[in-house]
């Protein structure tokens, strides 16, 4: 059986079942953020999806609303500054990640695909295109994040995500996802304010 003509059913069958079962998590998380900051509980953002099409991704709020827009984490002078507490902790554990679901649902994301850039991260975008990364749905996550995350330069990010295109299958999407799971548990990769302290032989020396 060809594993992508089922990968979007499976996608949205396994969404639709977390979103019924994490509804617990999600009003606790949503009770937090507001009671904390003003502003609303989910953060849309544009981001570039299949085939390079701009979509609405979508997070729970981890900043403050006065936070520069469209502007990566790691461009912002001093990250903390904008970061609520409770931002810090749904960052810390990627729980920020979990309204993405509905995006799953919507068919503009995967489980597994390389991580959507912002419209205006030309470079990685442009690095992509080198190995055709932008013509696969991106992912919640994916072979860069089990591999550095944050930390990884742009041009090894996108090698990442060439590498993932060539291999995708069953197999690398299980890996991937259950690499995620104990990357999440360790907190592996997640720098506030920084990238690229990754070099392209460390990242070599995790492949098969």
């Amino acid at each position: 059986m060809n594993y992508l003509a089922i990968k979007r059913p499976l996608g949205f069958s396994i969404a639709l079942v977390a979103c019924i079962v994490l509804i617990p998590i999600f009003v606790l998380i949503m009770a937090a953020i507001k009671l904390e900051s003003r502003g609303p509980v989910f953060f849309k953002q544009k981001r570039v999806g299949l085939n390079k099409n701009h979509f609405n991704i979508l997070k729970f709020r981890t900043m403050y609303i006065e936070t520069p827009n469209d502007t990566p984490t790691h461009l912002l002078a001093d990250p903390d500054v904008y970061i609520t507490r409770v931002g810090k902790i749904l960052r810390k554990t990627s729980l920020d990640e979990l309204p993405q679901l509905f995006n799953i649902l919507k068919g503009e994301m995967a489980f597994v695909g390389p991580r959507p850039a912002l419209w205006n991260q030309y470079d990685l975008i442009d690095e992509r295109d080198k190995y055709k990364a932008n013509d696969t749905l991106p992912g919640l996550t994916g072979w860069a994040q089990i591999n550095g995350r944050d930390e990884l330069p742009i041009e090894v990010k996108a090698k990442l995500d060439g590498d993932y295109v060539r291999r995708i299958g069953l197999l690398m999407d299980t890996r991937c996802f259950v690499a995620t799971i104990f990357s999440v548990l360790k907190s592996d990769g997640v720098v506030e304010g920084g990238t690229g302290t990754i070099t392209t032989k460390e990242v070599a020396s995790t492949k098969e």
